[in-house]
Order: C-alpha cells, then structure tokens, then sequence
C-alpha cells in the first residue's frame, strides 16, 4: 500500500510526541475552524482534560494521547524498583481511564500499555519506561496503517462520481493519519474519483461543521456542509449513493455507538435504500459487550447546547436538557463494518469473530 495516499494536501498529525523534549503534542480541535494551535501537554490533569473536553477526540486519537500521556505519566515516578514502578503505573492508568468512558479505545490503548509493562517484568524501572515510549510509538504507526487499510476496503464498496454522506468527524485529525470514515474519500481525491461529501453539522458540539467540513476543505475535496435535519431531503433528492461514519464502540453483536445523531441517519438510509457503512478498526470492536444496550453513554452538560456557540443563550434560563454524547445504531441499519482486516457483513455475531481468528 506504499504511496497510496499521495495528495496535494497535507495531512496534520493530530497526536504527536515532541521524541526531543519528551512531551506530548495535540492540535486543539476545539478552537477549530477558526484557528490552528497546538498543545503542550505537561501533567495528567492537562491530559486529563483535553481527553474530557474533546481537545483531542476520535477513538484512535484519543487512545494515541492515552498510551502516550500514560507513557509521560509514568515516567515522572520516582519509584527505583519495578514493583514500586507498577503501583504508579496502576494508578496513572485508573486516572487517565475516567475521562471518557464510551471509547473502547482508549481502555485498548491502555491496556495494551500495560500487558508491555507486564512483559517487561523485573527489569528496571527505566528500561520499563523506555518500553512503554516504544509501545505508544507501535500504537500510533500501527493505527496509520489501519486508516490505510480501511481507506482500501472502503473504496471497493464505492464508485466514482458519487455523494457520500458522513456525520460527526472521522478524519484524518481523529486518528494517528488518513481517517477512518474519510479514509475512503482521501483515497478517491488521490484517484480522482471525484466524490462529493456531505458533512452533518453533528450536534450538539458541532463536529461535522467545524472538523469534517474543515479538514475535507483543507484538503481539496468537494465538501457540503448540511444540519443534521437535513440529511432526509438531501436522500430523498438522489445525492447521497452511500453513507459513511465511523464509531467509539461495536458490540459483538454488531451494534454501534457513535457520535448522537448516527442512528437516525442510518434509520434514514435504510428508508432510501442507501448503504450504511461503519468503518471500525479492530481496537473498536469489543467483543466482551454483548449488545448496544450494554455500552455506557456518556452524558454532557447543558451549556453545550444552550449557550455554548452563542452570544447569547438560545433556550430559556433553567430549562431541563438531555445531553448524551452518542446514540447506538441497531445492527439491522448497518449494511457493512469495514476493518482493517477486511469488509464484514451479516451476521455480525458470527462474522466479527473471523476477523480476530
């Protein structure tokens, strides 16, 4: 797959460890459109809450930032025996996995940054640190080669000319490079397959608006941004030949929760008769959750939808507001996953066991 992604555009790293100082860096994409700026994160609470406050979001990239904040984290102990070490380590992890509890991702990264721990038992704390660096580094180059595969498999399902439509942000800023769901669309643009993207707006922290319809547009590719209650008509009118999103979690069911909104939109496409695509790397799929109904939904507080993109407040003071951060889209809406290991289809129960075979 060399070179397959060879565009005018180039692609920002989201996610990145600054090897000479030793910190970690993230692009704030909650100041995004309106401005580029990076972060330097220096303590567990600074990493902490660019994980909470969606600084840095999209599964892959928030598992990214957690093996290396736990890396960082880590190697700030004090302990001079390996044990010593491992009580730390335990207790930076714990901390790190309460700032968002959807994204199977972020508790594959750091479980992963454990079992190294583990393989590295009895060897001084130092070289336990230098193995963890090594371990996030394998996280984030293995997830560029993920994006890429997804980016292969997805383009398979689709043919040129086409409109495809996307919710939330899936992008190359959610992942180590390239995207999930828009890794598809990259691919095309270098082919020249010449799609048309129509990004929802995704409420209520509006990511298809400021991220998708961004980076897409930074990129060259024909993007339309549209509110998410816009997605029925644009259907109806023939532009939409198929749907692609990515997601936080897949049951072993085939169940998927992803950004609120995601539901409706398949319910839609199944409606039209469009193909509703999830692209879910491996990492995504949990297989110790048996249903949709088991994955726990994140709820957010009011002010992003009353007052958070206002001047002023657009709903009354005081009025109750239901604020869950994601939806989960039955398996019966979902025509395909798209893995990195290959396109999975129906029935998922049985199917998605394949693919870690």
């Amino acid at each position: 797959m060399k070179n397959t992604f060879e565009m005018g555009a180039t692609m920002i790293q989201a996610v990145a460890l600054n090897d000479e100082e030793d910190t970690l860096i993230l692009l704030d994409q909650t100041k995004l459109p309106n401005e580029k700026s990076f972060l330097e994160i220096k303590t567990m609470k600074d990493l902490w809450e660019a994980i909470f406050e969606l600084k840095v979001r999209g599964a892959p990239a928030i598992g990214i930032a957690a093996a290396y904040g736990l890396y960082l984290g880590t190697r700030e102990s004090k302990a001079d025996t390996y044990d010593a070490l491992y009580t730390d380590f335990k207790k930076i992890k714990a901390y790190i996995g309460t700032s968002r509890p959807t994204a199977v991702n972020l508790f594959w990264a750091l479980d992963r940054m454990e079992a190294r721990f583990l393989k590295e038992k009895g060897k001084a704390p130092q070289e336990v640190k230098d193995a963890l660096k090594e371990e996030a580094h394998h996280i984030r180059r293995e997830d560029e080669a993920v994006c890429e595969a997804i980016g292969e498999y997805g383009l398979s399902l689709l043919q040129p000319g086409w409109g495809i439509l996307t919710h939330c942000n899936a992008g190359t800023i959610a992942t180590a490079k390239y995207g999930t769901a828009l890794a598809p669309i990259y691919l095309g643009e270098s082919k020249r397959y010449g799609f048309k993207v129509y990004a929802d707006e995704t409420r209520p922290l509006l990511q298809g608006a400021r991220l998708t319809a961004w980076e897409l547009k930074e990129a060259n590719v024909d993007v339309t941004l549209i509110c998410d209650n816009m997605a029925s008509i644009v259907m109806k009118e023939g532009k939409v030949q198929a749907v692609l999103v990515g997601c936080d979690r897949v049951a072993a069911n085939g169940d998927v929760a992803n950004k609120i909104g995601t539901s409706g939109v398949a319910i839609l496409a199944k409606h039209y008769g469009i193909p509703f695509y999830v692209c879910a790397p491996r990492s995504t799929i949990d297989l110790k959750t048996p249903t949709g109904a088991d994955i726990h939904i994140e709820q957010r507080s009011a002010e992003e939808i009353s007052t958070k993109w206002y001047e002023k407040p657009m709903a009354p003071e005081g009025v109750k507001v239901y604020n869950p951060a994601f939806d989960v889209t039955d398996n019966s809406l979902v025509t395909a996953l798209i893995t990195e290991k290959g396109i999975v289809y129906p029935p998922y129960q049985e199917n998605l066991t394949k693919i870690f075979e």
